[in-house]
């Protein structure tokens, strides 16, 4: 870690939070002795973000010359090592300007060597640029590029990102059935609307008044069916009687609210008379006929004890068998058969 480069990243003006952040991470890397050489793991893991963004706001700083890098491969077994990143406050730095290859469009500067790692990391010693087997072009600037390389021999698995079928998704913001749903219910909504305006006397294709175009006009006319409780069928009906009295079409919905709300009162009264007469009606019922008398509660449990249906024991209580035998309509025989005494 060295105060001055952290001092030097948080100086830099103009650049974006996540790549100021990237910056600063890795001059808390930078080692005065050594320099800065943190792996791409490392270095997304510090910044949490992936490896992918990492890239890309590296790409961002070097293109604005506050950083170089410089890939690294062990001069004995050509494996990549960790890029060794060079600040802008280091001395001698000079900004990247690469002359890319003339197919591809990557390659590295001439006038920087990459620098092979040894066991001590103050011994580096310049690595040769050995071109790739299949293509001759050099060693590429980025570790994670967007070319479209082939994949590395020993892990059998690409390690170029590819934007297109980057497996992170965006979560729905709603499920699909609700999406669906809703939809199904604008498109009622649409249908009733134009029923409606049908109805008020307004040509199909015919231009409308101000206040009846736009949602506004229609959340309008929902609130008739959803907060006053009428049916599609009633508003339109509703607004069919207004015609009677009112030649022309309304400027808006707004002026057929009294109508609507005089409906919606009507028909409450009219729930609550027929509810009063059916209640009355029950009343006058149930008044009308009398209760039944001792004996023919006997007959009814007697007709029960001498058949051959089944029969709880707790059915018939111990009075409405004495009532039962006082009357001669069963026997204690019986009785006993049946299990209730």
């Amino acid at each position: 870690m060295s105060h001055e480069a952290t001092n030097w990243a948080i100086k830099q003006r103009g650049l974006k939070p996540t790549a100021k952040i990237v910056l600063w991470h890795l001059c808390d890397r930078f080692n005065p002795d050594y320099g800065c050489f943190p792996s791409q793991a490392r270095l997304a893991h510090d910044c949490e973000i992936s490896r992918s963004t990492l890239n890309d706001h590296l790409r961002q700083l070097e293109a604005g010359g506050l950083l170089r890098r410089v890939p690294r491969l062990h001069p004995v077994t050509k494996r990549q090592m960790p890029t060794r990143y060079i600040l802008g406050f280091e001395p001698g730095f000079t900004p990247n300007d690469p002359t890319p290859c003339p197919e591809t469009g990557h390659g590295h500067d001439d006038a920087e060597v990459p620098f092979a790692e040894t066991d001590d990391p103050a011994d580096e010693t310049p690595a040769a640029s050995e071109p790739c087997l299949n293509s001759g072009h050099g060693v590429g600037v980025e570790a994670v590029s967007d070319f479209d390389p082939d994949p590395c021999p020993e892990k059998d698995q690409s390690r170029v990102r590819n934007p297109d079928t980057n497996l992170v998704r965006e979560p729905l913001s709603k499920p699909v059935k609700e999406e669906e749903d809703a939809r199904a219910r604008d498109s009622d909504l649409d249908r009733f609307f134009a029923d409606l305006l049908s109805a008020l006397g307004f040509a199909a294709n015919a231009s409308l008044p101000a206040w009846w175009q736009g949602a506004p006009a229609r959340q309008h006319v929902r609130r008739w069916r959803d907060e006053l409780g009428l049916s599609e069928d009633r508003i339109i009906e509703v607004a069919t009687e207004t015609r009677r009295d009112h030649p022309n079409p309304p400027d808006g919905p707004k002026a057929l609210d009294r109508f609507m709300e005089r409906a919606a009162q009507r028909d409450a009264q009219e729930v609550a008379a027929s509810g009063s007469a059916l209640k009355a009606k029950r009343s006058r019922k149930a008044q009308g006929k009398p209760p039944p008398s001792p004996d023919e509660l006997a007959a009814f449990y007697a007709a029960k004890v001498n058949s051959e249906e089944y029969l709880p024991p707790s059915m018939i209580s111990n009075a409405m068998c004495e009532a039962m035998l006082a009357r001669r309509l069963v026997t204690a025989d019986r009785l006993r058969q049946r299990g209730v005494r």
